[in-house]
């Protein structure tokens, strides 16, 4: 593309030229500083779309991360700070083990219930459990997998024996996580009922329960919805950490049923993490939006790190202060708290680094300066310091002394303090409004079918069975696929119609059905009972009512819709035929005859058909005449062998007289 620029003073173009180029400049200035600023610690750590878990090796060499799409594991060597191999799989990871001191023994549990071994090598071996899997724990004494997920049984599969074992019968629906304690070797599993289960391994018995959801309940919680558990940690040998589904950790020691401490994240999302540092006696906890750092003893924030995308999982490099995160992003993000312990050994310049940040802190130099531009300093009525020392140049403007500005604004606009007040004290006022009860605004386009969706929506029958079901239907009016049905004027409904008349009874007469239904429906899972049908009397029987009404309602619509096109065509008749009064001037020597054809006409429209006929025979003619004035006068003769077909027809009946409609078409023919 050509652009052509045209210049009248060729300082005006150097002048511009200089400028764009400064801007320029910066921009680069500005990204260079900021890669310097980027430490990129592993090359390549990243994964092509989502990350959704993370662990580091016991010997703390590799870091393996699987994450989509297309499923994949990838695992990185921190001495070389690269990528060591990538392994594509066939369906994505639920949840993945490191067997091994390194990466020779991994295990995989998939979204499809399959259980994946990987060696050194690659692929090793694959088999199936029963039912959907969501966490699995491995005990080394006895070398069990243990399986939990969407049954109330715990599959154990035998590693040594290569056989499934028999499961663990729990009073449970479902389970969501599990975890082993590493010294003791007690297995505990969390519910969806937001309960903890802990089985002896060595016994395959129950030896305890808690009841997490009733403990998550504090005075300062607010909590909607039953709190399953989402996450579950075990520290030490009598420490345990659970997370539930609304936001919060709880704290426990074995020997006792209520928490030592409930933690609350106040964002109502569910845990996903839960990890231990032990140095500092901290608590690590993470739910899709923020990882919270805080003290196991008196819940006193430490820190917090809120990264950009949400997060999936979130793994500490044991032993330093560095930590991992899976998120829904393909960077994979490294942070690096001095505070919690030192750099891991494969970088340890980053405590070196620290330290010059920590000897040696940089200061803006223009922190005290305001930047302005020339309109800015005319608005100030300060275009005369131009060139004086109070204002520096650069770029397209410059800078001045930030308590210069704000007196000279102060002087220039004394009211603005009072704005900004009215300002504040509005939004005041707007944010308690949101409070209050919301009115239903309704949209500029179908306003009568938008309010008929909110009053359905209302329903307290229907609001009812959306609880009871535990889940939410969704609405019309919140989906973005209608959003244009009452947006355009073009789907706009013509009431008037003669399809929405019709077809509008029917729909209402199922509408009330419907909510007569859901009902019925509300009130048997009230009572838990279900009534049989009685003897002799159908289900169809109760509906009979209503489809006689809307069947009668139909055909009203019909008949209604019936005159109106009738009157509308005679309507329309009678302004094409242009039917308007015509006036005429009787001429000398001409008769005003309308009266006496007039009478005529009455006396034969009193007259019986018989005599009509005869007088019509006895004349052989067949006059039609309104007025004298303006008159239509049609004559013609019947011939003689229609004249005796009708007599005939007379005799053969004996009637005294004939059909007129027989006779009309007999003239016809």
């Amino acid at each position: 593309m050509l652009v052509s620029i045209h210049f009248t003073n060729v300082n005006e173009f150097v002048c511009r030229l200089y400028i764009f180029l400064c801007s320029r400049v910066t921009s680069l200035m500005y990204f260079f500083s900021d890669i310097q600023r980027r430490i990129e610690l592993i090359q390549d750590f990243e994964m092509p779309t989502v990350c959704t878990s993370i662990k580091v090796s016991r010997d703390g060499q590799f870091i393996l991360a699987a994450g989509t799409y297309k499923p994949r594991i990838r695992c990185y060597d921190t001495y070389q700070l690269s990528l060591k191999f990538e392994r594509c799989l066939d369906s994505d990871v639920v949840a993945f083990d490191i067997l091994s001191d390194d990466y020779s023994k991994l295990v995989f549990l998939h979204c499809n219930r399959y259980v994946e071994f990987h060696s050194q090598h690659g692929h090793y071996y694959k088999t199936r459990i029963p039912k959907f899997g969501r966490d699995f724990a491995y005990h080394y004494p006895s070398c069990d997998l243990y399986f939990v997920g969407a049954s109330s049984e715990i599959f154990r599969l035998n590693l040594e024996q290569g056989r499934f074992l028999n499961s663990l019968q729990t009073d449970a629906v479902e389970h969501n996580v599990c975890d082993i304690n590493p010294v003791h070797q007690l297995f505990a599993s969390g519910t969806a009922e937001g309960k903890v289960e802990c089985w002896d391994p060595r016994v395959r018995s129950r030896v305890g329960m808690l009841d997490c959801a009733l403990s998550s309940v504090t005075e300062g919680t607010e909590v909607e919805g039953l709190p399953s558990v989402s996450a579950l940690r075990f520290n030490g040998s009598l420490t345990m950490a659970v997370g539930t589904s609304t936001g919060q950790v709880l704290l426990y020691d074995l020997r006792s049923s209520r928490p030592l401490l409930v933690k609350d994240h106040y964002y109502g999302l569910p845990i996903k993490s839960v990890n231990f540092q032990d140095h500092l006696d901290l608590v690590l906890t993470a739910d899709s939006k923020i990882i919270k750092i805080w003290n196991k003893d008196t819940g006193k924030v430490f820190s917090s790190i809120e990264p950009q995308t949400n997060i999936n999982d979130v793994c500490i490099y044991p032993g330093s202060g560095m930590l991992f995160t899976a998120n829904e992003d393909p960077k994979m993000n490294t942070f690096y708290i001095p505070a919690l312990g030192p750099a891991p050994r494969w970088c340890s310049f980053l405590d070196n680094l620290t330290e010059e940040l920590e000897e040696s802190p940089e200061s803006t130099v223009y922190d005290d300066y305001k930047f302005v531009t020339r309109k800015d300093l005319e608005n100030l009525g300060l275009s005369h310091l131009v060139g004086s020392s109070l204002l520096r140049a650069y770029m397209h403007g410059f800078f001045m002394d930030i308590r210069l500005y704000h007196k000279v604004k102060t002087m220039a606009n004394p009211f603005a303090y009072e704005e900004y007040r009215k300002d504040k004290i509005r939004q005041k006022i707007e944010e308690s409004r949101v409070q209050r009860v919301q009115i239903k605004k309704l949209p500029k386009v179908n306003k009568e079918l938008a309010l008929k969706l909110m009053e359905e929506g209302d329903d307290e029958a229907e609001l009812s069975a959306r609880k009871k079901k535990g889940k939410a239907l969704p609405s019309i009016l919140s989906d973005e696929r209608f959003q244009v049905m009452f947006e355009n004027p073009d789907y706009q409904v013509e009431e008037q119609s003669e399809e929405f008349r019709l077809l509008n009874p029917i729909v209402s007469k199922v509408g009330q059905k419907r909510r007569k239904k859901l009902r019925l429906l509300a009130k048997q899972a009230e009572a838990d009972q279900e009534e049989e049908e009685p003897e002799g009397r159908g289900s169809s029987d109760e509906s009979s009512d209503d489809d006689k009404s809307w069947v009668d309602e139909v055909r009203e619509q019909r008949r209604l819709i019936y005159e109106e096109g009738r009157d509308r065509r005679r309507q329309e008749r009678k302004q094409k035929q242009g039917l308007q009064p015509r006036f005429f001037q009787i001429k000398a020597g001409e008769e005003f005859r309308s009266f006496g054809d007039v009478a005529r006409k009455q006396k034969l429209q009193k007259a019986s058909l018989e005599e009509r006929l005869k007088l019509e025979e006895r004349s052989g003619t067949v006059n039609v005449a309104d007025t004298a004035v303006g008159s239509k006068q049609l004559t013609f003769t019947l011939k003689k062998m229609v004249c005796e077909l009708i007599r005939k027809q007379s005799r053969i009946q004996n009637v005294e007289f004939v059909n007129l409609n027989y006779y009309k078409a007999v003239i016809k023919a």
